[in-house]
């Protein structure tokens, strides 16, 4: 899932996806708005047919906090 989540981020935030590991914050690290988190979400929604939550979204600051969140929804 964590392979396949770096490409997903590294298109929506146009960034490498050689730089992203689990402790990449999206703000600090990636330099990501609102808006970019918003797609993103939208992004790994439909990649991995989970809904995210708003409210849920301020909990998930790194690339680990989503891989976790992701594992509790039982996505593999």
């Amino acid at each position: 899932m964590f392979e396949r989540m770096k490409e997903i981020i590294a298109e929506q935030l146009s960034t490498e996806a050689d730089g992203i590991t689990l402790e990449t914050s999206f703000k600090d690290d990636l330099g990501a708005d609102s808006l970019d988190l918003f797609e993103l979400v939208m992004a790994l929604e439909d990649e991995y047919s989970v809904e995210i939550p708003s409210e849920d979204l301020e909990k998930l600051a790194t690339v680990g906090d989503v891989v976790e969140y992701l594992k509790e929804k039982g996505v593999e």
